[in-house]
């Protein structure tokens, strides 16, 4: 499905761009003490690790910490900065900017961002290089908004066993959002992509060493110009009817709907056509899959070298319990509702199913609204716990393709692609 257009007020745009047309800046990092009249006091010392086995919490362990233009967030790491959303801020179908995951790849990563300079260049195998600022985007092309989520590829990676190297994000590094911007497309006709061209590469701000000796001190990402994703492509100015957070990407970041968040740039300022395959760190080596089922080998075949690997790119279907979250009982015979998201990147969710029993039966959730194929899709479902004990929820979704979640672990190098069935445990009444 292609990208929505909606009526956009430019003047509207403008209102809300008016106050950073000079420029944003974040100034110096907020330490985590600022958090301490926000949060509710911890009754126990908080983890820093939970392995060797996978990880039992719905979110992350670590600290709280505010940000610039954020809620307090989840601290994974501070170089780059990574910071996971709780988990009761995924009740709505769209996550506030403010609670926003952050992931940057580099530490050297923009704090501030003049737009009286700032320009997104078009450049490379183009008949006719562009240099445009934010008011030429708005101005001179036509908005367009759609929703899409935003996923971390390796969101859920605490879940692996055994555990792999990298960000131990538990389920937050994800987000939903109604994306404004202009057509990817409609930039590239201007500039005239050649005859010749294979790829269309992307770089923000960030920069940094990253993994010493492999030339990885830029982030570029790239996509086929034969890629049908290409036509859904926005660079966005506005996230959820505001401009972005500068930890989200301001001033304008790409929105590649039904992939994982590696191709959406951040910041994004250069756009290249290639002519030849992009063979950087971040494409040839980072960011890829075994080129098999779900993505799914084992340690042993990656260890020998018998795992053929692919670029990671679209979001299995997933769906999730947000409320009840087990911290609490539930009275025996109290009627409840169960709510919760559901999403793919293979298209919109149109069954989400629950069971009690173990998977053995499965009873209908009712979906709430529909905002297009690469949005969070929610949904609720009346239950009634009627003895006292432990009940342990489980819930599933199938898309639009007929791709059901399947029950079963996935496990690669990476900690990609996790979306086994997720279970929750809910005490009734006066269990212990």
């Amino acid at each position: 499905m292609s990208v929505a257009d909606r009526s956009f007020s430019r003047r509207g745009i403008f209102k809300a761009l008016g106050v950073m047309t000079g420029g944003i800046t974040l100034g110096r990092w907020l330490g985590s003490s600022a958090v301490a009249a926000q949060e509710p006091v911890q009754t126990k010392a908080i983890e820093t690790f939970t392995g060797p086995g996978a990880n039992p919490h719905w979110n992350s362990v670590g600290p709280y910490v505010a940000e610039p233009q954020k809620v307090p967030l989840i601290l994974l790491t501070d170089r780059p900065v990574q910071l996971e959303t709780p988990r009761h801020y995924f009740r709505t179908a769209f996550t506030p900017n403010e609670a926003f995951y952050v992931r940057w790849h580099l530490e050297g990563i923009p704090n501030t961002v003049d737009l009286k300079d700032w320009k997104l260049q078009i450049e490379g195998n183009v008949n006719n290089p562009l240099a445009l600022s934010l008011p030429e985007l708005m101005q001179k092309f036509k908005p367009v908004s759609l929703a899409a989520v935003n996923q971390c590829s390796g969101n859920s990676r605490s879940r692996l066993q055994p555990r792999v190297p990298g960000g131990q994000w538990g389920n937050g590094a994800m987000g939903n959002a109604m994306w404004t911007g202009v057509r990817l497309r409609a930039l590239l006709e201007v500039a005239g992509v050649k005859s010749d061209s294979l790829q269309v590469q992307f770089q923000g701000l960030e920069n940094g060493q990253g993994p010493k000796g492999l030339g990885s001190n830029l982030f570029l990402k790239s996509l086929d110009l034969g890629n049908p994703v290409l036509d859904e492509c926005i660079v966005a100015y506005l996230m959820n009817g505001e401009p972005l957070p500068m930890l989200n990407g301001f001033p304008v970041r790409l929105v590649v709907p039904g992939y994982f968040a590696t191709y959406w740039t951040k910041s994004l300022t250069w756009i290249r056509v290639l002519n030849s395959p992009d063979e950087n760190f971040w494409m040839k080596t980072a960011y890829r899959i075994p080129d098999t089922p779900r993505g799914n080998t084992n340690p042993e075949d990656m260890k020998a070298g018998k795992v053929k690997t692919v670029p990671i790119e679209r979001l299995p279907v997933r769906s999730f319990l947000i409320w009840p979250d087990g911290t609490s009982k539930i009275p025996a015979g109290m009627n409840i509702r169960l709510q919760g998201i559901a999403f793919s990147g293979f298209g919109r969710v149109n069954r989400v199913e629950v069971s009690e029993d173990g998977g053995k039966t499965w009873l209908p959730a009712e979906l709430g609204e529909d905002h297009g194929p690469y949005s969070f899709r929610t949904w609720g479902m009346s239950w009634t716990a009627k003895s006292q004990g432990r009940h342990t929820l489980a819930v599933r979704a199938t898309d639009e393709k007929g791709i059901v979640q399947p029950d079963e672990p996935v496990w690669n190098a990476g900690g990609y692609l996790w979306n086994m069935i997720e279970r929750q445990e809910i005490v009734v009444g006066k269990a212990s």
